[in-house]
């Protein structure tokens, strides 16, 4: 289930000494993305704040396919994989500007309560944030 396209200039502080955008920046522009579904949704930052619920990443397999240069747009398209129970899987796919596939990831996630530390059932506005 599609959820969102996200689409972003790669600019200087994005890139390494090899020119190239690094690996680690990688997950933290796939993050951007997954926040800009769920904020979108109805359940940003303030509403895992307020309410001691939020998503939590338990593994991600993440393959880089074509490398991304300095001034490149990227889009991060997002979908819903599946989620059963307190798991769940999101994949994300970036492309770059002439539609070819640069990273594909799969994150395995789930539904976290701050409070008592632990993976939890899905709440109806989790499910929600989330395309469900």
């Amino acid at each position: 289930m599609a959820l969102s396209d996200y689409s972003v200039l790669i600019r200087e502080f994005h890139v390494d000494s090899l020119g190239h955008v690094n690996n680690a920046t990688y997950l933290a522009l796939l993050e951007e993305a997954r926040w800009e579904v769920i904020t979108g949704n109805g359940y940003g930052f303030s509403e895992v704040q307020k309410r001691k619920k939020g998503p939590v990443i338990l593994e991600v397999n993440l393959k880089f396919l074509k490398e991304i240069r300095l001034r490149e747009t990227i889009t991060i398209k997002t979908e819903m994989a599946d989620y059963k129970g307190k798991v769940g899987h999101i994949k994300q796919t970036i492309l770059k500007e002439d539609g070819s596939v640069s990273a594909e990831a799969l994150f395995t996630f789930g539904f976290f309560d701050l409070q008592t530390r632990r993976l939890i059932d899905p709440t109806p506005e989790w499910l929600k944030a989330i395309g469900m």
